[in-house]
Formats: structure tokens, C-alpha cells, sequence
């Protein structure tokens, strides 16, 4: 029987992936053929979505994009033992897009199917948990520490001394909460992982019980999710059927509990304390600290806070050792990095590699360029959050350390690109939109100042060259200060960013001469 695999992720569900697995069955059994279509994640070249690939002799060969009406004519050139045609993309491991990358945490997705556990044990799964299983709370905690690990939802806080923390308490019952509520534009990754690999998930969740000594895991997963959830209740069923959940996880008289929770659908509940009143079901609003998360975090227990990506790379420290992992990377920033590729680019997807690699390389060598054939002007990085960079920081490596002498941040890797069309100063007030619309309201910078911010970029877009220009400039530059030193939280504290970027970099959309420098 011939297999053929057709993604059930997101992206490409939403070009019809659905019914190109309908077409592919209902053609071979028109003709009388033997085919058995999986599922599986996407490889995460969004541009040939939907993205099929049968498996021969010469490995999995590649066809896209595929829609429904294709589907004939594929049959008729012998796509089920890969021959030639004009949607063939060739031996998939070959594709230039993946074998430059350096897959650890998506190591799998795209190749298995999310819902079985054969295939998942097969593709080296669960190693890492029968590893840690064997080991103390410390040695686990020394291995994620040693690994150079760092929290992959923005923070870049080490992940080794969040479990510390947590493992030094004295509590009747600790947590470990999954921070899935990915709000960011142009990210997926975290997506990418429930909906392609989940067993990843709930083992590092599994291992991060293990190491602290917490029996219950909840994954707070965004509410526009509805697919990853599907998925993830799927394998956290056939994990408790298998014994990799519950109270006695493979006869080693740990347990280990794991819910999924849907989200508030706000913005804010991605800041860690703001997503734990909301788990408790109270309204996202953020907490002060101290104390922090670590010490009393859900309910007031102890609890590790950590995002998917983050505790998706735990498995692969502990199955193939701390080194393994430092081994990639740069300075402080360790590992590996899921980059999503978006706005005006080519060849949109994600793309993993170790830190080190440039923007340049990352817009144009994986993403062909703009989608428009034009100059890109400017990139955000991390979110709506993020700095814009000018094209002369394109050569600036994917490095923690990096980023900051720039005044930037890589957040959650994602990437969103604009061509020379854009206004900058536009940009600029959406941010401060954004902020007004998903701020808390808890405190005054941000509630009031990103209100105001928008009222005095509209001023300047309307005022250029005129006395009362150069002072909302001013107070641009005075809200910013006191959003970034005042706010409680980072929605607050991180919005000048964007803002300030845009007029140090792209001055001539506001007016004037472009600048350098953060204030």
C-alpha cells in the first residue's frame, strides 16, 4: 500500500488541505488502488502549501501546491511512485529550503503523524522522559542549566533557573504551566509544534514535572486555536492510555497530569502572571512582583512558566545530553531557533536554525525576497513589540546579546517584512493602537500613554514642518520614556520600541531627518 502524506496543520488547512486528502482517497479508489493518506504536520513551506508527498523507493517525493482539481492529472503521471510532473518538487529531505536548516525541536514535524505514538517512539520520542526518569530533580535541572536553554517565548530568561527556583520550594503541590497563548503577528511556531508534533510537548511538560516535582501541567492554549486543540487532546489521551500520563508514568511512581485550557483571547494573558489570574478564572490583569511566578505562582504554589518552544526543546537535551544542544549557537544564545517568516516576503515559513544567522540571510536566502519584487525596507522582529530594523541592521546575527546593543529583541523569532512602500509613521501609531486596545488598564503608562501616543502621531502626520510638529516629536519621545521606565508589565514597557524605531530609523516618514540611537 502506498503512503501519502497531506498536512493537517493550520496553514495548510486553510488552502484546502482537506480536500485534497478527500480527492487523493476518492481518486485511488476509483481506480482501484491501494493508498493510505496520513495526516501530518507541515514542513513549513507555506508558499507550496497544500504540500503532498508520497513515499518510494528514493524516500518521500514531493508535490505543490496541490489543489483538489490537480489530483487527476497527478494519478495520471504516476505520482504514486513519484514520477515526474509539473507540481513536483523532488526527494523532500533535498529541498534546499530544509537540508540548510538545523531541525532539533522540529526534528519530526512534517515527517509523522501528530496522533500516533508508534510513530512518534520511532522518530526517538520519549527518550529523553525514560532518561530523566532515571535521574534526580538536580541532575534534571543541572542538564537543562548546562544545555545554555533560554525561555523562547521573548524573555530569553534561563530556563535552568526558573526550575531551580521551583525545585528549591517546599510545597504540598507545584505546577508547570505551558505558555501557549501565542498572540504575536507573524508567529506560529508554537502552532506548528501542537499541531505537528504534540507527544514533544507533553513529554518536555512530563520532564519538567519530573525535574521539579509537580504532578499537574496545564497547556494555556490561545483561543484561535481551535485545530491545535483538536490535536492536543488527541495525543494527551493516547499518552494517559499509554501510561506516559497519569499517576504512575511508566511504572516509575511519578505522576504527572495534564489539561488544556482555552485562553482569554486578550493579549495581555501571554504576560506569565496575567495568564495565571486568567487560569484561575479571574480577569488577565498582571500581578505585581514580586512575589514571582516561581515561588507563588498558580493558586500561590509553585509554578514553572515556560512557553512551548522552550519546553518543546527539553526532550532532545535529555535524550542526547546538555552539550549536544550548547554544541549550537552562539555566545549566550544556545540551541536552535523556529524563525517564522512573514508580511511582504516570497517564500513565507519557518525556518530552524542554530543562532548566529543574519536577517540578510534569513529575508533572502530562505525568503527569496519580497513577495512584491521590491526594495524590503524594513523588518519587525518579535512581535508587534519588536523594533523595526533599516536595511543596514540586516547583517546583525540571531543572538540574544546581539539584538540588545541594537536596541531590539528577537522575542518568539518572528519575522515580518515590508517593502519601500511603507509608511513608517503609520507603523509607528499602530503600536501605540495596539497597546491602547490590549492594555490591562492596571496601570497609568500604559493605559493613557499609548492613548495619547496615537492623538500625537496623528498630530505629526498632520502637522510636518511646522513649530507644533517639533513638539509632539518631543512628546513622542517624553510618553515613550515614561511608558518604557513606568509600565508594569511589557506590553507597556515594550511598545516605544516600535515607535521609537520607526523615528530613529525612518525619520523622513515623520518629518524629518533620520536619526540613530534609542531616545
Amino acid at each position: 500500500m502506498t503512503k501519502v502524506y497531506v498536512p493537517r496543520d493550520s496553514s495548510a488547512l486553510s488552502v484546502g488541505a482537506d480536500k485534497v486528502a478527500i480527492a487523493i482517497a476518492t481518486e485511488a479508489k476509483n481506480r482501484g488502488l491501494s493508498v493510505e493518506v496520513i495526516r501530518n504536520g507541515s514542513r513549513g513551506l507555506f508558499w507550496l502549501e497544500t504540500m503532498v508527498e508520497v513515499v518510494t523507493d528514493r524516500g518521500r517525493i514531493a508535490y505543490g501546491p496541490v489543489k483538489p482539481s490537480d489530483v487527476p492529472a497527478l494519478f495520471d503521471a504516476g505520482f504514486l511512485s513519484g514520477q515526474s510532473h509539473a507540481l513536483c518538487l523532488g526527494v523532500t529531505e533535498e529541498l534546499a529550503w530544509l537540508n540548510r536548516q538545523q531541525r532539533l525541536t522540529f526534528a519530526r514535524v512534517g515527517i509523522t503523524d501528530p496522533v500516533s505514538l508508534d510513530d512518534y517512539l520511532s522518530h526517538d520520542g520519549y527518550r529523553g522522559l525514560k532518561n530523566a526518569l532515571q535521574l534526580t530533580g538536580a541532575e534534571i535541572v543541572k542538564a537543562v542549566t548546562d544545555s545554555g536553554l533560554r525561555g523562547r517565548g521573548g524573555a530569553a530568561f534561563p530556563t535552568g533557573i526558573k526550575w531551580n527556583t521551583v525545585l528549591g520550594c517546599q510545597s504540598d503541590q507545584k505546577y508547570i504551566v505551558c505558555n501557549a497563548d501565542e498572540g504575536d503577528s507573524g508567529t506560529y511556531s508554537d502552532r506548528m509544534i501542537m499541531e505537528g508534533d504534540p507527544f514533544v510537548l507533553i513529554e518536555g511538560m512530563t520532564i519538567a514535572g519530573v525535574a521539579v516535582g509537580a504532578t499537574q501541567g496545564y497547556i494555556y492554549l490561545r483561543s484561535e486555536y481551535p485545530d491545535a486543540l483538536v490535536t492536543l487532546s488527541q495525543a494527551i489521551d493516547v499518552a494517559v492510555k499509554a501510561g506516559y500520563l497519569g499517576d504512575d508514568i511508566l511504572s516509575s511512581g511519578k505522576a504527572f497530569h495534564l489539561e488544556v485550557r482555552r485562553a482569554a483571547g486578550a493579549y495581555v494573558c501571554g504576560e506569565e502572571t496575567s495568564l495565571l489570574e486568567s487560569l484561575e478564572g479571574k480577569r488577565g490583569l498582571v500581578r505585581f512582583k514580586p512575589p514571582l511566578p516561581a515561588i507563588e505562582g498558580l493558586f500561590g504554589k509553585p509554578t514553572v512558566v515556560n512557553n512551548v518552544i522552550s519546553l518543546a526543546s527539553v526532550p532532545i537535551i535529555l535524550d542526547k545530553g546538555a552539550q549536544f544542544y550548547a554544541d549550537y549557537g552562539m555566545g549566550r544564545s544556545r540551541g536552535t531557533l523556529p524563525i517564522q517568516l512573514a508580511g511582504n516576503i516570497k517564500h513565507g515559513g519557518l525556518v530552524e536554525l542554530a543562532f548566529g544567522a543574519t536577517l540578510r540571510e534569513l529575508l533572502y536566502d530562505f525568503g527569496g525576497g519580497s513577495a512584491s519584487g521590491r526594495p524590503i525596507r524594513a523588518v519587525q522582529v518579535g512581535g508587534p513589540l519588536g523594533s523595526y530594523l533599516p536595511e543596514s541592521q540586516f547583517d546583525t546575527p540571531l543572538d540574544y546579546e546581539a539584538f540588545t546593543t541594537i536596541w531590539a529583541v528577537l522575542g518568539h523569532g518572528g519575522i515580518v517584512a515590508f517593502d519601500d512602500t511603507v509608511d513608517m509613521a503609520k507603523m509607528a501609531r499602530y503600536a501605540f493602537e495596539f497597546c491602547a486596545i490590549e492594555s490591562c488598564g492596571k496601570c497609568t503608562p500604559c493605559r493613557i500613554g499609548s492613548t495619547r501616543g496615537v492623538e500625537v502621531v496623528d498630530k505629526i502626520i498632520a502637522t510636518k514642518e511646522t513649530l507644533e510638529h517639533s513638539k509632539s516629536i518631543k512628546l513622542v519621545r517624553d510618553l515613550s520614556d515614561t511608558m518604557l521606565n513606568g509600565s508594569l508589565c511589557a506590553l507597556g514597557g515594550m511598545t516605544p520600541y516600535p515607535v521609537l524605531s520607526a523615528l530613529n530609523h525612518f525619520g523622513e516618514d515623520f518629518g524629518l531627518v533620520a536619526e540613530s540611537g534609542a531616545s
